[in-house]
């Protein structure tokens, strides 16, 4: 394990600020308990980017994120900037890092807490112990194919966007699947729709040959539609599901409300090197500033990043094992706060995890 990493974080808009406050105390008490230094070096991208540069995702910023180990990212986007054209929203410089860094898989684990079941919209008994890794493809789909845009053809309107998959990209993404559910309970679901989407045939066709190289994992497939059902319906059926680009955008936040607020969920993006970690709600300019947003999602996301770009298994344990224990507690920001349990801001909630990871 090396001894310094460098990582660059962009806070990015709204409630990222605050956020990302909280999971850097995190990570100074992890730093000084484990002898290992973190070089933290602050930069912009998304709607702040665009106020100070004219583009959210400035050469400089790129420039840090490709020589640093790891990135963390607060959120991006708002209401402010969405007049924009669409080349130069906020939310372009997500896809932007994605592709330059070359991140192609997103991890995105959906685990209900014990001590907030009763948080769910589902029925406790649907919900208990759910622990489920979604694995979602990064580089291909509607997101990046070509041709794209809008145009006009006699007289009106058209807008085109291409679903386009590489057998390259999907071999890779489902070998993370695969390897994934060799560590957890070794099954996979692959979702596609490959009853109308002859790209996603190919998908379908790729993830079962990469299958016989992991005999001993139990591979499924299922139409994207039946698996949005199946999420409510049946989520403890789960373990493994790895998608596409657009349906792992959708399922993964519909999962998240299964844990009862989407301010609970982290996330990694990786990659051949390095890899970006970011919680998986938005910027919420709505409550910015008020002390009030969840950072245990960012401060989860943390503990990703110390486990797969540092190999900081235990820390990274560490700070999981002290989330859980803060809600045990009975601490709650306002997003999962219930009759019975203490109301806390953002940085209080902070200071209750920085306690426990001592």
């Amino acid at each position: 394990m090396k001894k310094n990493y460098q990582i660059a974080v962009f806070p990015g808009d709204g409630i990222g600020i605050e956020v990302i406050r909280e999971a850097l105390k995190v990570l100074c008490v992890i730093s000084e308990s484990s002898g290992t230094s973190f070089d933290l070096t602050h930069g912009l991208i998304g709607g702040a980017a665009y106020d100070t540069f004219g583009t959210p995702f400035p050469g400089e910023s790129l420039e840090l994120a490709l020589g640093s180990d790891a990135v963390l990212l607060g959120a991006v986007g708002g209401p402010k900037w969405e007049g924009l054209d669409y080349s130069v929203r906020p939310e372009r410089a997500l896809l932007g890092l994605r592709e330059k860094l070359g991140l192609f898989a997103n991890l995105r684990p959906v685990r209900v807490f014990e001590e907030l079941v009763a948080a769910s919209p589902l029925k406790p008994e649907v919900v208990r112990g759910i622990d489920i890794m979604i694995i979602r493809e990064l580089t291909g789909d509607l997101y990046f194919g070509k041709p794209r845009g809008v145009r006009v053809e006699k007289g009106q309107r058209i807008g085109v966007n291409t679903l386009v998959y590489t057998e390259k990209e999907i071999h890779r993404i489902a070998i993370v699947a695969f390897k994934t559910a060799m560590q957890r309970e070794k099954r996979v679901v692959s979702v596609d729709k490959a009853n109308v989407l002859e790209s996603t045939q190919l998908w379908r066709d790729v993830v079962t040959e990469v299958s016989r190289d992991f005999p001993e994992v139990d591979l499924r497939h299922m139409y994207v539609d039946n698996c949005a059902m199946q999420l409510i319906g049946n989520p403890a059926q789960f373990d493994v599901i790895v998608t596409t680009n657009l349906f792992g955008d959708i399922l993964s936040d519909e999962a998240a409300m299964i844990t009862g607020s989407i301010g609970m969920l982290p996330s990694a993006s990786l990659g051949a090197k390095g890899g970006m970690y970011e919680p998986i709600h938005g910027s919420a300019p709505d409550i910015a500033g008020q002390d009030v947003a969840n950072p245990l999602a960012t401060i989860l996301s943390v503990a990703m990043m110390l486990r797969y770009s540092c190999a900081m298994e235990k820390e990274a344990s560490r700070i999981e094992a002290a989330v859980q224990e803060v809600l045990r507690a009975g601490f709650r920001t306002k997003d999962i706060h219930q009759e019975g349990t203490t109301l806390v801001g953002t940085a209080a909630m902070g200071d209750e995890v920085v306690k426990r990871c001592l």
